[in-house]
């Protein structure tokens, strides 16, 4: 896996299979930010903006293409390559999928005629496909992004993820996305859920009980903490460690801020008590990590 930190935003690259990637871009900064990589005419992109906004550009940038959030954008072109030039606007997240065309169709042998663009017309021509993303959709997207999974089994988990991820996209009957778990089933629901998502996150120093949570959010106790589940992968004060610990390792990197600094940042009112769940997390104490990755 490629990891490049960018000024606060991560690329992560996925190597899935023999040309199959998975794509991770997030850029949590208040500036526009360019993100670029080749891939020629052999492969077949696609691309899930989870949050804010980006710009494809093509042809030097004479034409371009926007996704905005909860929407994706399918591109080939057989004909031509299309780089990824890619202006990641402000607080966007996006996750992208590329494969070699050639991996594609062998998915899809005998499904040719039901996907419109592997129709022997089309093969030989470009394309390209503008839609919004399913509740089903954005569940494995969410849980992509959020994964919390020990290092032995995380290429498999990336992996069957991906493969539901494709799955997803071309099953059309609407049934099928809402057997997954009904509490998703609303698209409303779903929105809400991200909403306590983005709550708990901002106020990570003195977070909201779950009833005030789900007061907040107008959603029941119920549907917040298996919706959460279903999309987060752990439950809401699960996920709030884990974000909160990550958040501290990245603090400690930039090695401008003491133990005790980085604690009451994400809601540690004691350096003991913060060391204690650092260790829960990582195995180790906050200064031994920074030793050893010093």
């Amino acid at each position: 896996m490629t990891t490049k930190n960018i000024a606060k935003g991560t690329y992560d690259e996925t190597k899935v299979e023999d040309g199959f990637y998975l794509l991770k871009i997030q850029n949590d900064s208040n500036e526009s930010q360019l993100m670029e990589r080749e891939i020629d005419s052999t492969y077949i992109q696609f691309h899930f903006c989870l949050k804010g906004r980006s710009r494809f550009n093509f042809n030097e940038g004479n034409y371009h293409l926007e996704v905005n959030e909860e929407n994706s954008l399918l591109l080939y072109n057989t004909q031509k390559d299309l780089p990824l030039n890619l202006v990641v606007t402000p607080n966007s997240w996006l996750l992208s999928v590329v494969m070699t065309i050639r991996k594609f169709h062998a998915l899809f042998s005998s499904e040719a005629d039901y996907i419109p663009f592997l129709s022997e017309d089309n093969k030989e021509k470009k394309y390209y496909a503008q839609e919004m993303v399913s509740p089903a959709i954005a569940v494995v997207l969410s849980q992509l992004m959020n994964y919390n999974l020990h290092p032995s089994v995380k290429q498999l988990y990336i992996k069957g993820k991906v493969y539901e991820l494709v799955s997803l996209y071309f099953n059309k009957t609407e049934e099928a996305d809402l057997e997954q778990c009904p509490y998703l089933a609303d698209e409303d629901n779903v929105r809400r859920i991200k909403m306590a998502k983005e709550i708990i996150i901002s106020r990570m120093v003195e977070p909201p009980t779950l009833a005030e949570l789900s007061e907040e959010i107008g959603l029941s106790l119920r549907k917040l903490k298996e919706g959460f589940k279903q999309i987060y992968g752990d439950s809401v004060y699960g996920f709030l460690f884990d974000y909160k610990m990550e958040y501290a390792r990245k603090m400690l990197e930039t090695g401008r801020h003491n133990v005790n600094e980085v604690g009451l940042k994400v809601g540690y009112s004691t350096a003991s008590h913060f060391i204690t769940s650092f260790k829960k997390k990582y195995g180790t104490t906050p200064k031994k990590y920074l030793t050893s990755n010093s």
